[in-house]
Formats: structure tokens, sequence, C-alpha cells
């Protein structure tokens, strides 16, 4: 090790990196194939890409070398009026994987406990590693559930600051029950609810608005899913006002691009059609449930997502997912407890679904 590494900070050298996924000129030329022959269902995008109306905003960007607002007052303004909740309770990120680090920063001491849920979203676990925060994990039971109690136990005995709970959850789909999240939120942490796929799922499953009236409740959505603008990272979260002065006193000034703001700005207005798009990904969801369903070695799991995850049967999990790479789709696979027999497939377009089934009914 270098005399430079070695005033690297301790827990920086020990933990383990994020392992993220790749873009389709980079997988198409790990391949060998054009990107035109990539069938990519492992990092849940929207298929359907951008509203048209977010090209024309980047092309008629005025201000590209000049700051954003640091406050995203327009955005903002436009969040508040869609979601209906007070701009004052309103703060956008640069994704909001930029927010969950900055939750962490505003409350965890280094060696403070943030209780984790796996299998979850793994930016949790790695930005609490980033924060050198002490992560206590309480496993999900076997059909994906929180075990509630262990949850209040693990809360008590380790004094936890923070959970972190996806709702619908990565990798399962699976949204979170109201009486479930009321007797959490009775606990002295703080809850933050991430709501990436939120509008995935059945009206009604947002709890947005409930953060009005719970001081320890904080919800994240994002533009990456429902709006197709996951290359731009534009993300927001409604907050307990009496969290915002300390909030706008660590945030990044200018975290969210002129660009990003531009296309966040484009969807909203256009988001009718956008939600449309939804729909007709709910629509393939079920339809691509039912292709899976009939492939005998995968059992896939219900899902308010635009993704499936299956477990797979009597053969290993990592050599399906080869063998669909070398065929051009890519799935998600993780080498994690409780997912190494499993593989988790986006929802694309008819398309895609079709051209999985013919891959996956020929190794039968």
């Amino acid at each position: 090790m270098s005399d430079t590494a070695g005033l690297i900070r301790a827990h920086i050298r020990d933990m383990e990196p994020y392992q993220p996924v790749y873009p389709f000129e980079v997988v198409a030329r790990q391949l060998g194939k054009d990107p035109q022959e990539i069938v990519k269902l492992n990092a849940n995008e929207n298929p359907y890409g951008a509203d048209p109306a977010v090209q024309e905003a980047l092309r008629e960007l005025q201000y590209a070398h000049v700051y954003p607002d640091p406050e995203c007052r327009l955005l903002r303004e436009a969040l508040a009026a869609q979601l209906d909740v007070p701009i004052e309770n309103l703060m956008a990120g640069a994704g909001a994987d930029e927010l969950i680090d900055l939750i962490m920063r505003l409350f965890l001491d280094p060696g403070d406990v943030l209780l984790n849920c796996p299998p979850t979203f793994g930016m949790y676990a790695f930005d609490a590693g980033v924060n050198n925060a002490c992560l206590i994990d309480v496993p999900r039971k076997a059909d994906f559930s929180l075990d509630l109690p262990g949850i209040e136990r693990a809360a008590a005995k380790h004094e936890a600051k923070l959970l972190f709970l996806a709702s619908p959850n990565n990798p399962d789909g699976g949204v979170l029950p109201d009486e479930t999240l009321d007797r959490i939120l009775d606990l002295p942490l703080v809850v933050v609810v991430d709501e990436a796929y939120v509008h995935f799922a059945e009206p009604g499953s947002s709890r947005l608005r409930a953060v009005l009236d719970r001081q320890n409740l904080i919800v994240l959505q994002t533009f990456s899913k429902w709006a197709g603008l996951a290359g731009l990272r534009v993300g927001y979260g409604v907050f307990p006002e009496a969290l915002m002065p300390y909030l706008w006193k660590i945030k990044q000034p200018y975290n969210v691009s002129v660009a990003g703001v531009a296309a966040a700005l484009a969807s909203l207005r256009n988001s009718e059609s956008l939600l449309e798009n939804v729909e007709n990904i709910i629509g393939e969801r079920q339809r691509l449930y039912e292709i899976l369903d009939e492939i005998p070695y995968l059992r896939p799991y219900p899902s308010q997502t635009n993704f499936i995850l299956c477990q797979v049967v009597g053969r290993p999990a990592t050599e399906l997912k080869g063998a669909l790479e070398d065929a051009g789709i890519l799935v998600r696979y993780y080498d994690k407890p409780r997912l190494r027999d499993h593989i988790r497939i986006s929802v694309g377009t008819t398309a895609h679904s079709d051209a999985l089934k013919a891959v996956l009914a020929a190794m039968e």
C-alpha cells in the first residue's frame, strides 16, 4: 500500500464497493454485440424512455453555462402542485440516491446505528458504509415481509436512529402494509420510505402526504422510473418541515443540473402521457408474469413494480443469468444471502418479453 493510500479512512479501505449495472454501450462491447441486439432487463429502466417534450426542452436549454438554482424553486413549485404538498416540505436531489446519503449525513455520527431489512435496495447498506455507520440487519421473512418484532427489538437494543424501507421493495416488489408502517412509526427513530417504484403499485400506495402528520417520516420518490429520466438523475423527497433548515445547510449548493430540472419540468407538464406508459408497463408486467409462470424452472413472485423476482429451481441461477446474457438478454443476479437462487427481470416491451420467452423456452 502506498503512503497516500495509508491516509485513507480505514472504514473506506475495508468497505465493499457497490456493484452497479452498466449501460448498453459498455455491455455490448463486453459481449461483442451491437447495442441494438441487447435486451436490457437488468436495471428496471423505463423501456419507453423520456417524453418527447424532454428532448425538446434539452435542445432549447439556454443556461447550461449558468449554475442551477440551488433551491430548485421552479421544480419544487411544480412538484408541490402535482403532489399536493407544501413547497416548504420538498427538496430535490441528484436522484433519490443523493437524498439517501444526505439523510444519513444529517443524522449519523460514526458508529450510530442504521437498521436495514435485507433483501432490499443495496444503496442503504452502501451509504451506511460510506458514512461509517453501524449497520444492523433485520432480515425479512421467507415471503419478504418485514420481521416487525425483530425491528422493534433491534431498535430498542441498539438505539437505532434510522430505518430505510423501500415500498414497493426491491427486489421482491411487495408494498409495505399501512398497519406495519404505523407500528414502526411509533418507534423512536426516523423512518425513510423509498417510493422509487410506487407509480407502478396500486392506487393509494404512496405515503407522501402522511409526512405532514408525522415528525419521524420521510418519503422519497424519483423521476428515474415512471418518467424515464434515470440518466438525468432527478429525485425528490418530502420531509418534516422541522428538518428542512438543517437539510438546506448540508445539501450541495448546485446539486440538480439545469438539464435535470428542465427534463423534470417537461415530464410534469406531460405526466398524462407518461402515466399511460406506466399503465402499459403494468399490463406487460401481468403478461410477463404469466410467461414466467409457465417456465418449469422458474417461480415468479407477484410484483407491484416494473420488475419481477423469480426463484430458479433445478439449476444454478448464476448459470441461467449467464446463458441469457450470451443470448443478449440481460437480467439481474445477486450473489447475496436469500437471493443466490433468484434472478430479477425488468418489465420491458412486448417484444422484449417475447424474446425472453423464446430463449427461456429453449432452455427447458
